[in-house]
């Protein structure tokens, strides 16, 4: 069960990175500029790394459904809530890269205005510990987490300094 579970959180992630695809593809046309191209890369791969030794754990363990699966389910649930609220509130501009769009404007909705990056850390953290709890890895989320919170970090890093310069009133 828990590998349907896995496969289910899998392929809503996988309708994010086509509308990341998509948006990029736009962008790109429209002149926009990418930035950061080789920790976007590490992200991704730590990403999917993450996910794939999750559940490499959870099925070595033979994890079973229990408690906590319920509650990475609800976190999960939350995570991608928040991903598909991002998601919605920057429209064509959101993708998984740093790309900035000619003319780019600041979003100032609520979630933005309240939440510094948003879709890292009410979407991106939450979706991995979720994912950890549901397979049950806790050797992954204890020593795989933080490894993922360097290129992260370096990504937060990179974006601020991109908007900063590149976007008028961030």
């Amino acid at each position: 069960m828990i590998l349907y579970l896995f496969i289910f959180a899998f392929a809503i992630r996988l309708i994010s990175l086509f509308i990341s695809i998509r948006n990029e593809k736009r962008l790109k046309l429209e002149g926009a500029t990418e930035y950061g191209k080789a920790n976007s890369l590490l992200l991704t791969l730590s990403h999917v790394a993450f996910y794939g030794l999750c559940l490499y754990e959870g099925l070595h363990k033979d994890a079973r459904i229990i408690n906590v699966t319920y509650i990475g389910l609800i976190l999960f649930a939350f995570s991608m809530a928040m991903l598909f609220l991002v998601i919605k509130q920057l429209g064509p501009i959101w993708t998984v890269k740093l790309i900035i769009a000619k003319g780019h404007k600041v979003n100032k909705s609520i979630i933005f205005k309240y939440i510094r990056h948003p879709n890292y850390f009410l979407n991106v953290i939450p979706e991995l510990v979720a994912i950890a709890m549901i397979c049950q890895a806790w050797t992954v989320l204890m020593i795989g987490l933080p490894i993922y919170l360097i290129p992260l970090t370096i990504r937060i890093i990179q974006e601020e300094k991109i908007m900063k310069a590149m976007v008028k009133d961030y």
